[in-house]
């Protein structure tokens, strides 16, 4: 018998989970999301069940069920905190899981989130990563009043960010900073390099402002749905979250991710994202957060509600087409979070196809992925 596939778990955190009543559910706090003792909790028992990491949801605008702009309900949650600022104060509380906040590049300054992104991973002690997210929606772009947006230019766009977030995160070599008290010498400035990025969007001369990350290279991890989201993120992250909604799709698209690799110079992780219910009675309960709501809960990602065990079959049978991990969204926390690690993790333990402790200190080294060498430490040129 074929050993079974070693899967990488992750958890997507939204609110009290992402069915809009869940929020209405008997065990919810919805009171406290709006807390830091909440997000603290809540990825504590995520670090419980040795999830590989955590996404934290964020946006430009508001949760809302129109495509643009706000809409008139007031029996959903709205509102949220900065994802950023959310894995910044978890960081201290946790040891092992990784963080990874979600953040707009569009209208956003790379400089901006790249030193946010670095300062977490000192923060973290080396566990952080940033879901890269995209927006075409008029309403958030006029919260900045620059420019209008060209959609079919936003994934070019994004390229681009990450790639001058990344050269920042490697504008200072790893030694630069020395220290010395005897010589008064703090930092190496030889070892700090102009990025010197010039495109179609951005014209950035670096360095950054805080040192090489601890990763050296921080996860970058991204959404893509589409054709078009999946040549980008092929080309900038590390990590593609995608939406099958059976076996087959997966196969498919993990061919057209691992086609697109050839010419993008990397070879990411591609990750399965489904919405879960879990346990005895879930049918039972979505249905009564379907009815609070006054609409059936549908999603972008396949919506699974069962047991553990079924669950595990099907996350099973989409590693062999390809995917090499998940990414759960909890259709109501705490109840669906706790379904995932204390009931999920134990039976892939069970099957031999997860973890069943932390093997490395690193978010980059839960993935097997080495520390690189910042991309300016041979250049003779370009210090300052």
């Amino acid at each position: 018998m074929a050993p079974r596939p070693n899967l990488h778990l992750a958890v997507a955190l939204d609110g009290t989970g992402w069915h809009p009543a869940a929020w209405r559910d008997e065990s919810a706090r919805g009171a406290e999301i709006f807390t830091a003792g909440y997000w603290v909790d809540v990825v504590r028992e995520a670090e419980h069940g040795l999830l590989d990491f955590v996404t934290i949801e964020d946006s430009l605008g508001p949760q809302s069920t129109l495509g643009d702009g706000p809409d008139d309900r007031t029996d959903q949650v709205r509102g949220r905190l900065d994802a950023g600022l959310i894995a910044s104060r978890v960081a201290p509380r946790t040891t092992h899981i990784g963080l990874v906040p979600s953040a707009v590049v569009t209208h956003t300054e790379p400089f901006h989130i790249s030193k946010a992104v670095a300062s977490l991973d000192y923060i973290s002690a080396g566990r952080a990563g940033w879901q890269v997210q995209v927006s075409d929606r008029r309403s958030e772009a006029a919260h900045f009043g620059r420019r209008e947006v060209d959609p079919a230019e936003l994934f070019d766009e994004a390229a681009d960010y990450v790639e001058v977030v990344r050269r920042l995160w490697d504008s200072w070599e790893d030694d630069a900073e020395i220290r010395d008290v005897a010589t008064g010498r703090f930092i190496d400035r030889e070892k700090l390099h102009y990025i010197d990025f010039a495109g179609k969007w951005f014209d950035v001369k670096g360095p950054s402002i805080t040192p090489r990350p601890p990763q050296g290279q921080p996860l970058v991890t991204a959404l893509a749905a589409e054709a078009a989201a999946h040549r980008f993120a092929t080309r900038a992250a590390d990590v593609i979250f995608t939406t099958p909604h059976d076996a087959e799709q997966a196969r498919i698209i993990t061919d057209r991710i691992r086609a697109e690799q050839p010419n993008s110079g990397r070879g990411p992780q591609v990750f399965g994202d489904l919405v879960v219910f879990l346990g005895e009675r879930a049918a039972e309960r979505k249905d009564r957060l379907d009815e609070l709501d006054g609409a059936v809960f549908t999603s972008d990602a396949a919506v699974f509600t069962g047991s553990a065990a079924g669950l595990a079959d099907r996350l099973l049978s989409w590693a062999e087409a390809g995917l090499s991990g998940f990414r759960l969204r909890p259709g109501a926390i705490p109840h669906d979070l706790t379904a995932i690690t204390r009931g999920l993790v134990p039976e892939l333990q069970r099957r031999g196809a997860f973890r069943t402790a932390y093997e490395a200190s690193t978010l980059r080294g839960l993935f097997g992925l080495h520390r690189p060498a910042s991309r300016y430490a041979a250049t003779a040129g370009g210090h300052l």
